[in-house]
């Protein structure tokens, strides 16, 4: 069942032709751009570290892990205080912070310096999903939340589809620390903008009545503080969904890590391609995973269009039924002996595990009570990051010791198979406020 709408005259239930609510988009598609060209610096800087600072794979693998690890834990926190304060100045502060510690990574030379910056990073874009979600919940009726989050969420695609063929030029011409100085000083230039730019929807002056009385209609139109909530942050702790959206999300992001930290390498490894072929081939799975996710996210929207889902409902089965694609194609990577097999595979299985992503993100959104959105968004991006923070170093070891990357592909392929029966069996029912209360 999920959230009830609210009532409103026939005119406010119908959509605004192309509103101003899909602008707002622009920000939370640039602003995931940059957080991912961010996070993939490493994966395409860590050939000419390897050879600089004399790292192994497994060192490669440890700072993919302290990120995870840091931006795990920084989750929780992070939930609670964009629900209390905030989804803008979250969002701007975090940006500016993680900036900083892109650039000061171009400055360091060792690994313990490397790892503290790693941490750091991790700390800064800890708001920046949560945030968008929480954006999101408030720019977008129900139904339509799937597909907005599909495009902004694409971003994490789009970021590291951009890295090889922008990050690998700038290393051939300047070394691999002016990829953290060029993607560093981008990041606090936008940030700045963001702050002095973006309004909530009962704020802005571009947002008219009739799309805002649309938005409100669909459950959205404004952001609600986690004060003006009656149901207390630790009781999420104890719902069904909750754990549903956490054990599941663990089970996607051990996958896409394997993937973000280990594909150009993997593909340098195996096929023994030029350092300026990456740039080229290494960001089209990629943009498979940006479409995947875009098309999937639209075919959420028309599912409860026709009335053949609820907007939980269709999340869900889109969910369940890219888990096993997914696991499908990560399984049988070790078994292609072409490199136009490979990419083939990598990008269907980013495509559907790019799909789940953004599902899960407008899932949390369609489960929270909506103020306490960026809260339940965060706790299930905490259980995805808390898994995804063992693999990069599980798979790093894999490699360094048995020399091939098979066991740590076939691995994560049975594991984010498991990520569907967690969101078909347990993510299936809103979180109500004053029922949250009375079982309180």
């Amino acid at each position: 069942m999920d959230k009830p709408i609210l009532s409103v005259s026939a005119t406010a239930t119908q959509p605004a032709r192309i509103g101003y609510r899909w602008h707002v988009l622009f920000w939370l598609l640039v602003g995931g751009i940059i957080n991912y060209l961010d996070r993939a610096s490493l994966s395409i800087a860590a050939p000419g570290m390897i050879q600089e600072l004399g790292l192994t794979r497994t060192q490669i693998g440890l700072l993919g892990s302290v990120f995870a690890w840091t931006y795990a834990l920084m989750q929780l926190p992070a939930g609670w205080l964009i629900d209390r304060f905030g989804a803008k100045r979250a969002y701007a502060l975090g940006m500016i912070w993680w900036s900083v510690a892109t650039w000061l990574t171009g400055v360091v030379g060792s690994i313990s310096a490397l790892l503290v910056m790693r941490a750091l990073l991790a700390v800064g874009e800890a708001p920046c999903w949560p945030t968008a979600a929480k954006i999101t919940a408030a720019w977008f009726p129900a139904k339509e939340r799937g597909f907005a989050t599909g495009i902004w969420d694409s971003s994490s695609k789009w970021g590291p589809a951009l890295a090889p063929a922008v990050l690998v030029a700038l290393m051939i011409a300047f070394g691999w620390r002016s990829l953290f100085h060029v993607t560093g000083a981008f990041g606090i230039a936008f940030a700045l903008l963001f702050l002095v730019l973006y309004r909530n929807p009962r704020d802005s002056k571009r947002l008219s009545k009739g799309e805002l009385a649309y938005i409100e209609a669909g459950g959205g139109g404004h952001e609600r503080s986690l004060a003006s909530s009656s149901l207390k942050w630790r009781w999420l702790f104890v719902r069904r969904s909750v754990w549903g959206m956490i054990l599941g999300y663990f089970c996607v992001i051990w996958l896409w890590n394997i993937f973000l930290v280990f594909l150009p390498l993997y593909l340098l490894d195996r096929f023994h391609i030029s350092f300026a072929q990456l740039g080229v081939v290494a960001g089209i799975p990629w943009v498979g995973g940006a479409l995947g996710e875009i098309a999937v996210g639209y075919l959420a929207k028309k599912l409860v269009d026709r009335q053949l889902a609820s907007p939980i409902g269709a999340k869900r089965l889109l969910i369940a039924c890219c888990a096993v694609g997914a696991g499908v194609c990560a399984m049988a990577l070790p078994f292609s002996h072409s490199l136009n097999a490979t990419l083939a595979l990598f990008t269907v299985g980013l495509a559907f595990l790019a799909a789940m992503i953004g599902s899960a993100w407008a899932l949390a959104a369609d489960i929270a009570p909506s103020s306490m959105v960026a809260s339940v968004s965060a706790i299930q991006n905490f259980g995805g990051y808390f898994g995804g923070a063992f693999s990069p170093l599980v798979a790093g070891f894999i490699v360094d010791t048995t020399g091939s990357y098979a066991l740590a592909f076939i691995s994560g392929g049975i594991i984010v198979v498991c990520a569907a029966p967690f969101y078909w069996f347990m993510a299936r029912k809103p979180i109500v406020e004053d029922v949250a209360v009375a079982q309180g």
